[in-house]
């Protein structure tokens, strides 16, 4: 007898909330569902909390059930105040279908669209032509005011004012759900949980509409174990596009997080057995960085592809001195002709980007946070000459675990 989806993704950790827990985990064990989730298209890639929902999602179809990817090329020009204190920027349509194209290339590394299996919409397609008054007296009718000022995703933005623009999101996401209901008999909508709201929205738009029974789960944001929002690095988000978050990047972030966050990473992140994240989580002390590796090593195999993982660890062990290929990490190239009266420490860590500013840089090296090839830099005003580089190269140690290699050309 097959899993139940429903069960593995309890059991990994990802459900945080259902409209009717019981009925969806029957309708998941016994028929094939059409269900959707919604990404607004706000950034020229998706992050790491867009791909925990499209793990999600490969899990669903996995088990044999079709996902919807509802790209939000209308929602996008409005923006969800969800988790936000200030308004969105507002971006031109040019700039959403644009986004939307990225997105729909890097989704298909994860979601199977051939042959029906999956489908990709775009909400602009009826949202941009609606006629307000008529959307108005269908749609807006069914919504209470008083109902929606105390859902979650609005009480955040009422003390530093929630614009009316904002306020109309809600009904748009419901009114997506309603019509993907109409059009492909979608009957569960999936999130993150600071939509729950929203889905709540569109569960009771169709039963006032339509008279029918519809379905919402959320899943768990992605948090560390002192409930900060997973994913962010001193460079901003942690990208799916190689060319925002390099491979060897975003494998290091994996490898360094909090041993508290490892295991709760492994259910949600990979698709490693259960058996074996159980057993791996056995592991303590100095042996939870072999569990570190497996994690870093399997979400960027993931997003990035075998090769480029192995590329990242071979270069992660090499920094760390315990074998493997230096040439995949994170460098920057310099020439002789721009040493040959040195360069200073503080221009060198701007040139190599590890430092927003030579203040900060002065910070760093106050509090011994700088190494060269190893050794710590307690002079501001060091000055590096060719002299300094070993076989062309020199190693450069930002706190404990940035590496950056400045390359002699």
């Amino acid at each position: 007898m097959s899993t139940n989806v429903f069960d593995v993704l309890k059991e990994r950790g990802f459900i945080a909330q259902t409209t009717n827990e019981e009925k969806i985990r029957e309708i998941l064990g016994k028929d094939k569902v059409t269900f959707y989730i919604g990404f607004d298209p706000t950034a020229d890639s998706l992050h790491i909390g867009h791909f925990l929902q499209l793990i999600v999602m490969s899990h669903m179809q996995k088990a044999g059930h079709r996902p919807i990817v509802l790209l939000g090329g209308g929602t996008a020009m409005v923006g969800d105040p969800t988790g936000k204190t200030d308004m969105r920027k507002m971006l031109t349509r040019e700039e959403i279908e644009y986004n939307a194209g990225r997105f729909k290339k890097q989704m298909s590394r994860f979601i199977d669209f051939s042959d029906g299996k999956a489908i990709m919409v775009n909400n602009g397609d009826w949202l941009l032509e609606l006629k307000y008054v008529e959307f108005l007296r269908d749609i807006g009718v069914h919504f209470s005011v008083n109902r929606m000022l105390t859902a979650e995703c609005f009480k955040t933005r009422l003390e530093k004012g929630l614009s009316f623009i904002e306020f109309n999101y809600m009904l748009m996401q419901s009114y997506d759900y309603l019509k993907l209901y109409e059009d492909y008999n979608c009957i569960l909508e999936l999130g993150g949980d600071d939509q729950w709201s929203n889905i709540l929205g569109g569960v009771d738009l169709i039963r006032r509409v339509k008279g029918e029974e519809v379905y919402g789960m959320t899943f768990c944001l992605l948090t560390t174990s002192e409930g900060k929002k997973m994913g962010k690095t001193e460079k901003g988000a942690l990208w799916i596009d190689p060319e925002k978050t390099s491979p060897y990047e975003f494998y290091q972030y994996w490898r360094n997080i909090h041993d508290a966050d490892v295991i709760k990473c492994l259910k949600l992140m990979t698709f490693l057995p259960m058996d074996e994240i159980e057993r791996l989580s056995q592991y303590k002390d100095e042996k939870i960085n072999e569990v570190k590796e497996i994690l870093a090593y399997e979400v960027t195999k993931i997003v990035h592809g075998e090769e480029e993982a192995e590329k990242a660890q071979q270069a992660a062990r090499a920094l760390f001195a315990s074998g493997g290929d230096l040439d995949n990490a994170p460098s920057t190239e310099i020439s002789r002709s721009d040493l040959s009266d040195g360069i200073g420490v503080l221009d060198l860590l701007m040139l190599a980007r590890l430092i927003p500013s030579k203040g900060e840089a002065r910070r760093l090296i106050a509090q011994g946070g700088i190494y060269i090839n190893g050794e710590r830099v307690d002079d501001q005003n060091l000055v590096i000459t060719a002299g300094d580089f070993n076989e062309n190269q020199l190693l450069i140690r930002k706190g404990k675990k940035v590496y950056h290699r400045i390359v002699l050309s």
